[in-house]
Protein backbone atom coordinates (compact mmCIF):
# COMPACT_ATOMS: atom_id res chain seq x y z
CA UNK A 1 0.00 0.00 0.00
CA UNK A 2 1.26 3.34 -0.88
CA UNK A 3 2.19 5.58 1.74
CA UNK A 4 -0.42 8.64 2.45
CA UNK A 5 1.38 12.16 3.82
CA UNK A 6 -1.73 13.89 3.33
CA UNK A 7 -3.50 11.41 5.86
CA UNK A 8 -0.47 10.81 8.27
CA UNK A 9 -1.57 13.88 9.66
CA UNK A 10 -5.15 12.83 10.46
CA UNK A 11 -6.32 12.69 13.84
CA UNK A 12 -10.07 11.06 13.61
CA UNK A 13 -10.22 8.38 16.34
CA UNK A 14 -7.90 10.12 18.38
CA UNK A 15 -8.15 12.71 21.86
CA UNK A 16 -6.02 15.36 22.96
CA UNK A 17 -6.21 17.12 25.98
CA UNK A 18 -5.05 20.72 25.93
CA UNK A 19 -4.04 22.81 29.12
CA UNK A 20 -4.58 26.01 29.47
CA UNK A 21 -6.96 25.63 26.48
CA UNK A 22 -8.40 29.08 26.92
CA UNK A 23 -5.15 31.01 26.38
CA UNK A 24 -3.41 32.81 23.22
CA UNK A 25 -1.72 29.67 22.09
CA UNK A 26 -3.99 27.21 23.44
CA UNK A 27 -7.19 27.80 22.25
CA UNK A 28 -5.96 28.15 18.59
CA UNK A 29 -4.49 24.76 18.96
CA UNK A 30 -7.77 23.16 20.39
CA UNK A 31 -8.85 24.40 16.79
CA UNK A 32 -6.47 23.12 15.04
CA UNK A 33 -6.43 20.00 16.37
CA UNK A 34 -10.65 19.35 16.44
CA UNK A 35 -10.69 20.94 12.40
CA UNK A 36 -8.02 17.84 11.96
CA UNK A 37 -10.25 15.24 14.09
CA UNK A 38 -8.91 14.75 16.80
CA UNK A 39 -11.87 14.79 20.02
CA UNK A 40 -10.89 17.82 22.68
CA UNK A 41 -10.24 18.08 26.26
CA UNK A 42 -9.84 21.44 26.70
CA UNK A 43 -8.71 21.90 30.35
CA UNK A 44 -8.14 25.52 31.79
CA UNK A 45 -9.07 27.22 35.37
CA UNK A 46 -12.60 28.34 34.63
CA UNK A 47 -14.49 24.93 34.05
CA UNK A 48 -17.73 26.28 32.59
CA UNK A 49 -16.04 28.74 30.51
CA UNK A 50 -13.68 25.65 29.21
CA UNK A 51 -17.05 23.73 29.08
CA UNK A 52 -18.65 26.82 26.21
CA UNK A 53 -15.28 26.54 24.07
CA UNK A 54 -15.71 22.97 23.82
CA UNK A 55 -19.00 23.36 22.71
CA UNK A 56 -17.97 25.38 19.92
CA UNK A 57 -15.19 23.01 18.94
CA UNK A 58 -18.04 20.47 18.65
CA UNK A 59 -20.23 22.23 16.90
CA UNK A 60 -17.93 23.59 14.30
CA UNK A 61 -15.73 20.65 13.61
CA UNK A 62 -18.12 17.79 14.28
CA UNK A 63 -15.79 16.30 17.04
CA UNK A 64 -16.53 15.22 20.66
CA UNK A 65 -15.61 17.65 22.99
CA UNK A 66 -15.55 18.37 26.74
CA UNK A 67 -14.08 21.31 29.31
CA UNK A 68 -12.29 20.29 32.52
CA UNK A 69 -11.64 22.89 34.91
CA UNK A 70 -8.04 22.16 36.47
CA UNK A 71 -5.31 23.55 38.41
CA UNK A 72 -2.35 21.91 37.15
CA UNK A 73 -0.17 22.73 40.23
CA UNK A 74 -2.46 20.72 42.39
CA UNK A 75 -1.20 17.13 42.07
CA UNK A 76 -5.19 16.07 43.68
CA UNK A 77 -6.70 18.47 40.92
CA UNK A 78 -4.27 16.80 37.68
CA UNK A 79 -5.17 13.12 38.79
CA UNK A 80 -9.01 14.15 38.74
CA UNK A 81 -9.05 15.88 35.41
CA UNK A 82 -7.04 13.03 34.00
CA UNK A 83 -9.42 9.89 35.28
CA UNK A 84 -12.72 11.97 34.03
CA UNK A 85 -10.93 12.69 30.89
CA UNK A 86 -10.33 9.45 30.35
CA UNK A 87 -14.19 8.30 31.41
CA UNK A 88 -15.90 10.77 29.60
CA UNK A 89 -13.38 9.89 25.98
CA UNK A 90 -11.91 6.27 26.83
CA UNK A 91 -8.54 7.40 26.36
CA UNK A 92 -6.40 9.70 25.75
CA UNK A 93 -3.07 10.05 22.77
CA UNK A 94 -2.28 13.43 22.62
CA UNK A 95 -1.14 15.85 25.32
CA UNK A 96 -0.52 19.61 24.62
CA UNK A 97 0.75 20.16 27.95
CA UNK A 98 0.19 24.37 27.52
CA UNK A 99 -0.42 25.89 31.15
CA UNK A 100 1.36 28.78 32.30
CA UNK A 101 1.39 31.09 35.03
CA UNK A 102 -0.31 34.26 35.14
CA UNK A 103 1.10 36.80 37.84
CA UNK A 104 -1.88 38.06 40.50
CA UNK A 105 0.77 40.59 41.40
CA UNK A 106 2.25 42.37 38.60
CA UNK A 107 4.77 44.58 40.40
CA UNK A 108 5.84 40.92 42.48
CA UNK A 109 6.13 38.86 39.48
CA UNK A 110 8.36 41.77 37.58
CA UNK A 111 10.75 42.78 40.59
CA UNK A 112 14.48 43.18 39.89
CA UNK A 113 16.04 39.89 40.36
CA UNK A 114 17.88 41.22 43.31
CA UNK A 115 14.81 42.17 45.22
CA UNK A 116 13.04 38.59 44.03
CA UNK A 117 11.11 37.04 46.71
CA UNK A 118 11.35 32.77 47.51
CA UNK A 119 7.25 33.05 47.80
CA UNK A 120 6.92 34.43 44.33
CA UNK A 121 9.50 32.35 42.71
CA UNK A 122 8.12 29.20 44.13
CA UNK A 123 4.37 30.38 42.56
CA UNK A 124 5.58 30.27 39.21
CA UNK A 125 7.61 27.32 39.53
CA UNK A 126 4.39 25.49 40.36
CA UNK A 127 2.62 26.08 37.33
CA UNK A 128 5.16 26.44 34.89
CA UNK A 129 7.42 23.29 36.05
CA UNK A 130 5.79 21.54 38.90
CA UNK A 131 1.91 21.59 36.90
CA UNK A 132 4.01 20.61 33.57
CA UNK A 133 5.58 17.50 35.56
CA UNK A 134 2.70 16.18 37.34
CA UNK A 135 0.54 16.56 33.65
CA UNK A 136 2.86 14.31 32.12
CA UNK A 137 3.37 12.35 34.70
CA UNK A 138 -0.45 11.51 34.98
CA UNK A 139 -1.29 11.37 31.16
CA UNK A 140 2.04 9.56 30.35
CA UNK A 141 1.16 6.66 33.19
CA UNK A 142 -2.20 6.85 31.27
CA UNK A 143 -1.08 6.19 28.40
CA UNK A 144 1.78 3.27 28.90
CA UNK A 145 -1.33 1.90 30.69
CA UNK A 146 -3.38 1.83 27.02
CA UNK A 147 -0.34 -0.22 25.84
CA UNK A 148 -0.49 1.82 22.58
CA UNK A 149 2.16 4.89 22.43
CA UNK A 150 1.05 8.64 22.42
CA UNK A 151 2.41 11.82 21.65
CA UNK A 152 3.33 14.93 24.17
CA UNK A 153 3.99 18.35 23.07
CA UNK A 154 5.00 20.63 26.38
CA UNK A 155 5.16 24.22 25.69
CA UNK A 156 8.69 26.03 26.51
CA UNK A 157 9.55 29.50 25.61
CA UNK A 158 12.35 31.18 23.27
CA UNK A 159 13.76 32.61 26.57
CA UNK A 160 14.09 28.98 27.80
CA UNK A 161 16.98 29.02 25.64
CA UNK A 162 18.11 32.28 25.48
CA UNK A 163 18.26 35.16 27.89
CA UNK A 164 15.94 38.42 26.66
CA UNK A 165 17.68 41.11 25.80
CA UNK A 166 16.17 43.74 28.67
CA UNK A 167 16.25 46.72 26.29
CA UNK A 168 13.30 45.73 23.94
CA UNK A 169 11.16 46.53 27.64
CA UNK A 170 12.47 49.91 27.90
CA UNK A 171 8.84 52.06 27.12
CA UNK A 172 7.05 48.51 26.32
CA UNK A 173 3.33 48.17 28.16
CA UNK A 174 1.31 44.50 27.79
CA UNK A 175 -2.24 45.85 27.54
CA UNK A 176 -1.31 49.03 29.70
CA UNK A 177 0.89 47.45 32.03
CA UNK A 178 4.47 47.60 32.49
CA UNK A 179 6.52 44.64 30.39
CA UNK A 180 9.85 42.80 31.97
CA UNK A 181 10.88 38.94 31.41
CA UNK A 182 11.96 37.46 34.91
CA UNK A 183 14.50 35.08 35.45
CA UNK A 184 12.27 32.92 37.14
CA UNK A 185 9.87 32.74 33.78
CA UNK A 186 13.61 31.42 32.08
CA UNK A 187 14.26 28.99 34.37
CA UNK A 188 11.03 27.21 34.56
CA UNK A 189 10.79 27.01 30.26
CA UNK A 190 14.43 25.71 30.80
CA UNK A 191 13.20 23.56 32.94
CA UNK A 192 10.39 22.28 30.39
CA UNK A 193 12.89 21.93 27.78
CA UNK A 194 15.41 19.82 29.96
CA UNK A 195 12.21 17.42 31.09
CA UNK A 196 10.60 16.97 27.24
CA UNK A 197 14.48 15.74 26.58
CA UNK A 198 14.56 13.14 29.80
CA UNK A 199 10.58 11.67 29.22
CA UNK A 200 11.02 11.14 25.11
CA UNK A 201 14.17 8.79 26.53
CA UNK A 202 12.06 7.41 29.38
CA UNK A 203 9.18 6.44 27.62
CA UNK A 204 10.72 5.74 24.11
CA UNK A 205 10.18 1.51 24.89
CA UNK A 206 6.41 2.61 25.46
CA UNK A 207 6.19 4.15 22.32
CA UNK A 208 5.56 7.64 23.87
CA UNK A 209 7.11 10.13 21.59
CA UNK A 210 7.87 13.86 23.96
CA UNK A 211 8.64 16.96 22.06
CA UNK A 212 9.14 20.68 23.04
CA UNK A 213 7.46 23.36 21.10
CA UNK A 214 9.31 26.96 21.64
CA UNK A 215 7.50 30.41 20.84
CA UNK A 216 8.87 33.23 20.18
CA UNK A 217 6.63 36.44 20.95
CA UNK A 218 3.16 36.49 19.71
CA UNK A 219 1.52 39.23 19.11
CA UNK A 220 -1.28 39.74 22.01
CA UNK A 221 -1.84 42.96 23.10
CA UNK A 222 1.90 44.62 23.43
CA UNK A 223 2.10 48.45 22.91
CA UNK A 224 3.45 49.46 19.49
CA UNK A 225 7.19 50.68 21.21
CA UNK A 226 7.39 47.12 22.13
CA UNK A 227 6.42 45.27 18.37
CA UNK A 228 9.13 47.66 17.34
CA UNK A 229 11.35 46.98 19.26
CA UNK A 230 11.09 43.09 19.51
CA UNK A 231 10.48 43.07 15.68
CA UNK A 232 13.96 44.61 15.17
CA UNK A 233 15.38 41.75 16.24
CA UNK A 234 13.95 39.12 14.34
CA UNK A 235 15.38 38.47 10.61
CA UNK A 236 11.75 38.03 9.31
CA UNK A 237 10.71 41.21 11.02
CA UNK A 238 7.89 40.96 12.94
CA UNK A 239 6.37 39.15 15.57
CA UNK A 240 4.22 36.02 15.49
CA UNK A 241 0.51 35.38 15.05
CA UNK A 242 -0.97 32.98 17.86
CA UNK A 243 -1.86 30.34 14.82
CA UNK A 244 1.31 30.54 13.77
CA UNK A 245 2.23 28.14 16.22
CA UNK A 246 -0.54 25.53 15.65
CA UNK A 247 1.29 24.09 12.49
CA UNK A 248 4.17 22.81 14.67
CA UNK A 249 1.73 21.38 17.37
CA UNK A 250 -0.25 19.47 14.73
CA UNK A 251 3.32 18.02 12.77
CA UNK A 252 3.91 16.97 16.39
CA UNK A 253 0.46 15.35 17.34
CA UNK A 254 0.61 13.21 14.02
CA UNK A 255 1.71 10.21 12.34
CA UNK A 256 4.08 12.80 9.97
CA UNK A 257 6.46 13.06 13.13
CA UNK A 258 6.20 9.52 14.13
CA UNK A 259 10.29 9.32 14.16
CA UNK A 260 10.72 12.82 15.74
CA UNK A 261 11.50 12.37 19.86
CA UNK A 262 13.12 14.62 21.98
CA UNK A 263 12.86 17.45 20.02
CA UNK A 264 12.63 21.08 20.50
CA UNK A 265 11.12 23.46 17.41
CA UNK A 266 11.36 26.30 17.70
CA UNK A 267 9.51 29.13 16.04
CA UNK A 268 10.44 32.35 16.41
CA UNK A 269 11.15 33.91 13.38
CA UNK A 270 14.56 32.99 13.61
CA UNK A 271 15.23 35.04 16.60
CA UNK A 272 17.75 32.41 17.73
CA UNK A 273 19.71 32.53 14.56
CA UNK A 274 20.75 35.71 15.27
Amino acid sequence: MTYSYKASFELSGKTAIVTGALGIIGSKVCTGLAEFGANIVAVDLNEEAANDFAGKLALNFGVQAVGIGCNVADPDDVAIMVERAVNIMGGVHILHNNAGYKPLVREQYLAPFEEYTLEQWREVMSVNIDGVFLVAKEVGKQMVEQGVGGTIIQTASIYGIMAPDHRIYEGSSYLDKPMASPAVYSASKGGVVALTKYLAAYWSKQGIRVNTITPGGVESGQNEEFKRNYSARIPLGRMAEADEMVGAVLYLASDASSYVTGQNIIVDGGLDAW
